[in-house]
């Protein structure tokens, strides 16, 4: 015999269709979001990582200051390893005003996928990155000036070691507009300019690491070998290569997010399905004790009442799952080519998305609910047929001084009386501000980073020369110039009649490992009267570090701090005399004296110019490097576009969460109120006296709880964002303008009033005769 409780669902769902439709609504959006970001990532995913398989993905790379016979290559090769050259140029794009890393065409190593077109067969066609060809608006068959050369694009490609742009392993961020990567045919390379050819190696291992530990072992190892084979320029082993595992990291990070966030928005949701059902048991408290006085179970009781919400998560994660795995897939997968070059990706069916969005939401519901009712149905039979549902004997009133106005002190019994309604309004509000402000604070940071990086740079063009301790220029066995050989260097090819330049001296070394990854820092040697860095050194040996450098180390005046070189065993520890502020860098500024004396230079060593005016008169084989506003400011420029639709999501997500919980708790109230309303309008009260009462007490409880959790909401998410931050290369601090936070409560008041909107209706459409319902 069929259960015939089980009658009522049909007109429990008629009777609150409304409130029923808009959490499907809401939990199908939801888990649709979560659901296409969990497939697309994870298909992308496998993608990424069969990729080190398929296309021979190197264990990292080295750049030596020459190229190195075929007999030094054996030698190397004797330490455990297979290398292969993987020489490439960088050029300047005149439309596009950007670099691009030409390379010769790969079939051993660092294989290439092709994403569209063909790839280039005469010397003067190239094929270039797919992501940089999109954030640049170039297509196949386009025509682009590279360098002196005007090359035709004939395809578009990911390069396997290039999942994420970046042009250092160093950048806080990879930059997709103003870097890309380009093959050309053996021909075509063989046309560029070759003065700054790097001839860089990948390798392979003989015998590959089992894991990032024993990689870093055997990383060590090779490099000490190295180092007795020649001159290293730049080395990167493939696990900390971030234009390598970035992406893999990022889009394991995002996942976790992802599911926390749905976790999150369901346990609210479920809290606010108990709540209602718990509204209807006082409301149906007599039947319910009919009911147990004719048989009922408790457990069937709580079966019946959990049914309705379960059906509406069950349908909200059916409708939710087909539209992630078709609509919204697409969606999220383009929002990670629009940050990532990876290769073609097949959608894989995941058993983990089906458990995160349908599984585990489910049985959240299901337990919140059921200790909710389980709670609640524990009473006898004879209490619920009085409609007797406190747990004390004496309820504890909470006295109200006669002074206190009347229709105040009506308003605080109403609050007092739907405390549990009104807690979770505020928790709804601080989750649903917290979303709203992920969504604001994005662009203001990224903009006021910016303005920070633009009116704090050193310069507007910062050169790096060619090293000036080469062996090339040394007359005496230990590799030391002579006076003379570095005097007709520097006068000869490394001056400059630029009016303003001023030279400086910069080295790399790196912090060590600690709660934080190792990371690179710039070491600057400058003049004690710099015109560019103003710092006043009171002593010749103080140290100075930039303001990002103390934030992120947690860093102040008077502490040490040591850093490593970082292709030999040498590490320098400095004492800390001040900071300056420089927020582009992490970095270090002493004396160039002392920054001789401390890494051993000839005197008179410099290998850089600051300067305000473009430098002419140096050969570009004696510039290694140009450090412009755009090489600074590219962390912005690119968040902006990885992040930029996103935070859009969020801010949408925010608005409709903080409507959907002030909107349902306030019906709940004013339901449960309804014979008071009633009876108050029998004795004469009219509607916009009774709404002064009922909703102006949820006003100010919403109104509160604007007040109360965007302060909360700014903390968690400053502290969020510093633990983000604290795992890139670099320093992002942390900045919300005050105007956000006017903005979010301009927000909150807005959508609340369309809330109230429809409560104020409700109100007016109570009768009186609710009044004379359940007189006991």
């Amino acid at each position: 015999m069929k259960n015939p409780l089980n009658k009522r669902l049909p007109r429990e769902l008629k009777s609150e269709f409304g409130k029923h439709l808009v959490l499907f609504i809401f939990l199908a959006g939801m888990i649709a979001l979560v659901s296409g970001f969990l497939v697309a990532d994870g298909s992308m995913l496998k993608a990424y990582e069969q990729s080190f398989e398929k296309y021979n993905i190197e264990d990292g790379n080295f750049e030596l200051d020459e190229e190195v016979s075929d007999g030094t290559l054996q030698k190397i090769e004797q330490d455990g390893v297979t290398v292969y050259p993987n020489y490439y140029i960088e050029e300047e794009t005149k439309e596009v005003d950007s670099t691009l890393r030409i390379f010769k065409p790969r079939t051993d190593v660092d294989k290439v996928c092709l994403m569209q077109g063909k790839m280039p067969e005469k010397a003067d066609e190239i094929a270039i990155d797919r992501m940089y060809a999109d954030n640049n608006e170039l297509k196949v068959g386009d025509d682009l000036k590279v360098g002196k050369q005007t090359l035709k694009i004939t395809g578009l490609v990911a390069l396997s070691d290039y999942s994420a742009l970046f042009s250092n392993t160093s950048d806080m961020m990879f930059d997709a507009t103003k870097f890309g990567v380009a093959i050309m045919t053996e021909d075509g390379f063989a046309t560029l300019d070759d003065t700054h050819i790097h001839y860089s190696y990948a390798w392979k291992y003989n015998n590959p690491p089992k894991n990032d530990t024993e990689a870093k072992t055997m990383g060590e190892d090779f490099l000490k070998k190295l180092a007795k084979r020649g001159t290293i320029v730049n080395y990167i082993p493939e696990f900390v290569n971030q234009a390598i595992i970035f992406t893999g990291d990022d889009m394991g990070g995002d996942s976790a997010m992802f599911t926390v966030f749905l976790y999150i928005v369901v346990a609210i949701i479920a809290f606010v399905f108990a709540i209602t059902t718990s509204n209807t048991i006082s409301k149906e408290a007599t039947v319910i004790g009919t009911l147990r006085a004719s048989g009922y179970t408790k457990r069937e009781l709580i079966r019946h009442y959990m049914t309705m919400p379960v059906i509406v998560m069950l349908a909200a994660a059916v409708v939710g799952n087909i539209l992630g795995y078709t609509v919204l897939k697409g969606y999220m997968a383009a929002m990670y080519y629009g940050s990532y070059s990876l290769p073609t990706y097949v959608t894989i069916w995941s058993a983990d998305a089906f458990i995160k969005t349908t599984l585990v939401p489910i049985l959240i519901l299901m337990v919140i609910n059921y200790v909710t009712l389980r709670s609640k149905l524990s009473m006898s039979p004879l209490k619920f047929m009085r409609r007797d549902l406190s747990r004390r004997k004496k309820k504890k009133i909470v006295h109200l001084s006669s002074r206190i106005y009347f229709v105040t002190r009506f308003r605080f019994r109403i609050i007092f009386q739907n405390v549990p309604n009104y807690i979770t309004i505020v928790v709804g509000v601080f989750f649903a501000n917290l979303i709203l402000l992920f969504g604001l604070m994005f662009s203001p940071l990224l903009a006021h980073f910016e303005q920070d990086i633009t009116h704090s740079m050193l310069c507007k063009y910062q050169y790096v020369l060619q090293d000036m301790d080469s062996e090339e220029f040394s007359d005496a066995p230990d590799g030391t110039m002579t006076n003379v050989l570095y005097k007709f260097y520097t006068d000869s090819l490394l001056s400059t009649s630029t009016k303003g330049a001023e030279k400086y001296s910069i080295t790399t070394l790196k912090t060590q490992e600690g709660k934080l990854k190792s990371e690179d820092v710039m070491v600057y040697g400058v003049s004690p009267d710099s015109v560019y860095v103003d710092i006043e050194f009171r002593n010749p040996d103080d140290i100075y570090i930039s303001n990002a450098f103390a934030e992120k180390h947690n860093i102040h005046v008077g502490d040490s701090v040591t850093l490593d070189e970082p292709y030999d065993d040498n590490d320098y520890t400095f004492k800390i005399a001040g900071i300056y502020t420089y927020p582009a860098s992490i970095a270090v500024f002493m004396e160039q004296d002392q920054y001789n004396k401390v890494f051993n230079k000839q005197e008179g060593y410099f290998n850089g110019y600051f300067s305000d005016k473009r430098i002419t008169d140096i050969s570009d084989e004696m510039i290694s490097t140009v450090i412009t506003k755009d090489d600074l400011d590219k962390t912005c420029r690119q968040l902006e576009v990885s992040m930029g639709n996103m935070m859009v999501l969020f801010q949408g997500f925010g608005v409709i969460m903080f409507v959907l919980i002030i909107y349902l708790l306030s019906k709940i109230i004013i339901e449960k109120n309804a014979q008071s309303i009633s009876m108050a309008k029998i004795l004469g009260y009219t509607n916009h006296e009774i709404n002064r009462l009922y909703i102006t007490a949820t006003t100010i409880v919403v109104v509160l709880s604007l007040i109360l959790t965007i302060p909360l909401a700014n903390i968690t998410i400053e502290e969020i964002c510093k633990a983000a931050f604290a795992q890139f290369s670099g320093w992002l601090p942390y900045y919300v303008p005050e105007i956000t936070f006017v903005k979010m409560f301009a927000a909150g008041v807005i959508a609340y009033a369309l809330v109230a909107f429809f409560q104020i209706r409700k109100v007016e459409r109570i009768p009186m005769t609710d009044a004379l319902k359940n007189v006991e």
